[in-house]
C-alpha cells in the first residue's frame, strides 16, 4: 500500500533531511582536532537512506558532491547489503573507488530503527598524515604506494564496540597518530548524530511516511532538472586545456570534453584527456563523476539542495586508464587539479547555449602550501597544510569574487592569521589583494592573493600550484586573470620562484610568498565604467598603469577621472 503524501509534510521532511546533515557537520567540526577540519573545514557529511541514496548534505566541500553515496554503494558491491550489523562503523580511502587522495577518510554507520535498515550517515575528512613517504603526502609521487596506507572498507566498530587492533593500527601509521584517532572519532560522533536525529523523525512520522517523502522528493528533483536540461538548445559544446605538469616534469597535461544535450538529457565525454600520467594528478572515476556533478550543478537547477533525485538526467563517461580514471598503480595526491580545470571548461563549453548564466574561468586550483619541521616551542613536529584562495570570473553583469577559494572546495578556508601563527613556528607578514590579477573586462575578473610566510626555525616546504599554462580566461573579449607564483626568499636574499617542489629544505628566516590567480573577465575592457575603473584603482585592484593600459582610463595625480584624456586614448 503506498502513503499519499502532502506537500507541507514533505517539505518539513526534505528540510529535516538537510538540518540533520548540517547537525552532524557541526558535530564533526566542533569535536575535530586538526585544524584542517576544525578551522579550515575540510570535510563534508551526508544522510542517505537504506539503498545509499542521499536524504540530505551539509555546506561542505563540493568536490564530495554525491559521492559518499558511493562508499556505500560500493561496499554493498562487495559484499552484499546483508554485511552491514547494527552497531558497525566503516572506514575507507582507497582512491581507485573514492576517487580522492588517500588522506580523505570515508566513515560511514548503517542506521537501524525498530530492528529495520533505514539508512547510513557517512563523513569525510581530510587527515593530516596518513603514512605516505613524506609528512602529509607528497607532491611528486609515481605510484599509491608512495601516498599512504590504504583502506578498503573496513569496520572499526563492531556491535557499538571500538575495534582496538584495527585503530591501534591507524594511529602507528601516521605521523600525527594522536590527532588523526581524535578526528576519527569527531567523525563517529557526526554519524551518532545523523543516527540520532533520523531516529528522531522517523519516530514522529513514521517510516511510511518518512519514505513517501524521500521518494516526492526525489520525483520533484529529476522533473526540475529535467525541465531545465530541456530548455537548453539540443546540441554538441565542446572546451579543452591544460593542466600545467603532473609534478614530475611532463609537458601539460590535455583536459578535452565534448558536452551532448538531447532533449532532457545531457551527458559530459571527456575522450580525448591525457591518459592516466606517471605523477599525482589522477583520480578515481568516483571523484570525476562527482566533479561533473558540481560543473552541472552551477548551471543546472542550482538553487535546488542535492538529494538521490539529483543528477538523474547526467550520463559522465571517462576513457579508461586515463586522468580522469586511473587504474592501480597510478598516483592520485593532487587528484582535484584536472578537475578544477574540468569545471571550468564545462561552464565555457555550455557558453552559446547559455550565454547569461555562465562566467568566466576562475584561478582553478587549489594552491596548497606545505611547512613542516620541528618546533622549537614544543620540540614536537609540526606540519601546517593549507590552499590559498583566488579570484574567480566575472559574468554578464557582475564582477568576479575576489579571494575566494577555488570551485571544488567550497566551504574549505585558509587559516585566520591568529590560529596559524598560535600553532606553528611561521609568522604571517603581509595578506592581501594581489593587484592586476583580475583579468580586464567590462566586468573585471576577480582578484587573487597574496600571502607572506616567514619560517621561525630551519623548514620544508611543498607546493602544489597549478593553472600558468592555462590561467583563467576571458569571455566576450575579456583578458585572462594571472596565473600564479611563489616566491621563496632565502635569509641570504637569494630568490626563487617555484610553483611545485616537495620538501624543499629551507633555513630558519626564509620568506615564502604566494601569489594566487586572478579570475577572467567578461565583455571588452574599454566598456567598463571609468569610474569603476578609478575606485578599483582606490581599492588596490587594479594599478594606475593598468587603468590606463588595460582599460583606457586616464587618471589625475588626485586619482580623478581625466575624462578628456580617457576619451582620447579610448579613441585612439
Amino acid at each position: 500500500m503506498t502513503t499519499r503524501i502532502d506537500p507541507v509534510t514533505t517539505e518539513i521532511i526534505r528540510n529535516a533531511f538537510i538540518s540533520i546533515a548540517q547537525d552532524m557537520n557541526a558535530t564533526l567540526i566542533r569535536s575535530a582536532y586538526s585544524p584542517i577540519i576544525y578551522e579550515g573545514k575540510d570535510c563534508s557529511v551526508a544522510l542517505l537512506d537504506n539503498h545509499g541514496n542521499v536524504l540530505g548534505q551539509s555546506l561542505g566541500l563540493p568536490l564530495f558532491l554525491g559521492n559518499l553515496q558511493v562508499c556505500v554503494q560500493l561496499t554493498a558491491e562487495l559484499y552484499g547489503w546483508d554485511y552491514f550489523r547494527p552497531g558497525d562503523v566503516l572506514l575507507m580511502n582507497d582512491s581507485y573507488m573514492t576517487g580522492t587522495h588517500l588522506n580523505d577518510i570515508t566513515v560511514f554507520a548503517p542506521i537501524y530503527w525498530q530492528d529495520k535498515l533505514v539508512g547510513f550517515s557517512a563523513s569525510r575528512a581530510h587527515w593530516l598524515d596518513v603514512g605516505a613517504k613524506d609528512a602529509g603526502g607528497p607532491m611528486d609521487s609515481s605510484e599509491i604506494y608512495q601516498e599512504g596506507m590504504r583502506w578498503p572498507p573496513t569496520r572499526i566498530y563492531e556491535n557499538d564496540k571500538p575495534r582496538e587492533d584495527i585503530i591501534e593500527l591507524l594511529r602507528r601509521n601516521g605521523r600525527f597518530g594522536f590527532l588523526a584517532i581524535g578526528d576519527m572519532n569527531a567523525q563517529v560522533a557526526a554519524g551518532r548524530t545523523g543516527e540520532g536525529r533520523y531516529r528522531g523523525i522517523l519516530d514522529r512520522f513514521g517510516y511510511d511516511t518518512v519514505m513517501a517523502a524521500r521518494d516526492e522528493i526525489f520525483r520533484q528533483s529529476e522533473v526540475l532538472e529535467r525541465e531545465a536540461v530541456l530548455a537548453i538548445p539540443d546540441g554538441l559544446y565542446h572546451a579543452e586545456g591544460f593542466i600545467d605538469n603532473d609534478g614530475l616534469g611532463s609537458p601539460p597535461i590535455p583536459v578535452k570534453m565534448a558536452v551532448t544535450v538531447s532533449g532532457d538529457s545531457m551527458e559530459i565525454d571527456l575522450e580525448g584527456s591525457s591518459p592516466q600520467a606517471r605523477g599525482p594528478v589522477n583520480c578515481g572515476f568516483a571523484q570525476t563523476i562527482s566533479a561533473a556533478r558540481v560543473a552541472f550543478k552551477l548551471l543546472v537547477n542550482p538553487g535546488r539542495s542535492v538529494d538521490g533525485g539529483t543528477f538523474k538526467t547526467l550520463t559522465i563517461k571517462a576513457p579508461e586508464s586515463s586522468i580522469f580514471r586511473a587504474q592501480e598503480p597510478a598516483a592520485c595526491q593532487w587528484y582535484f587539479t584536472p578537475l578544477g580545470l574540468l569545471i571550468d571548461l564545462f561552464v565555457t563549453a555550455m557558453t552559446p547555449a547559455m550565454p547569461e548564466k555562465v562566467a568566466a574561468a576562475h584561478y582553478g586550483d587549489s594552491m596548497v602550501i606545505f611547512l613542516a619541521g620541528a618546533d622549537p616551542r614544543s620540540k614536537l613536529p609540526f606540519l601546517a597544510v593549507e590552499p590559498t584562495p583566488g579570484g574567480w570570473g566575472a559574468y554578464h553583469d557582475g564582477d568576479g569574487q575576489d579571494a575566494l577559494i577555488n570551485n571544488v572546495n567550497g566551504a574549505f578556508k585558509d587559516l585566520p592569521i591568529e590560529v596559524y601563527e598560535s600553532k606553528f613556528p611561521v609568522m604571517i607578514h603581509n595578506y592581501r589583494i594581489r593587484t592586476d590579477s583580475g583579468g580586464a573586462g567590462e566586468y573585471r575578473g576577480g582578484c587573487g592573493l597574496v600571502r607572506e610566510y616567514t619560517v621561525g626555525p630551519d623548514s620544508y616546504l611543498s607546493l602544489w600550484f597549478d593553472r600558468s599554462v592555462t590561467p583563467a580566461w576571458g569571455l566576450y573579449g575579456g583578458g585572462s586573470g594571472m596565473g600564479p607564483d611563489v616566491q621563496v626568499i632565502a635569509p641570504s636574499g637569494n630568490e626563487e620562484h617555484l610553483l611545485k617542489v616537495n620538501v624543499k629544505p629551507i633555513p630558519a628566516g626564509t620568506v615564502v610568498r604566494t601569489h594566487t590567480g586572478g579570475g577572467g573577465g567578461y565583455g571588452e575592457a574599454f566598456r567598463r565604467d571609468p569610474e569603476r575603473v578609478r575606485m578599483d584603482v582606490l581599492d588596490g585592484y587594479v594599478s594606475r598603469d593598468a587603468a590606463r593600459e588595460q582599460y583606457g582610463v586616464v587618471l589625475t595625480d588626485d586619482l580623478r577621472v581625466d575624462a578628456d584624456g580617457t576619451a582620447v586614448l579610448r579613441a585612439q
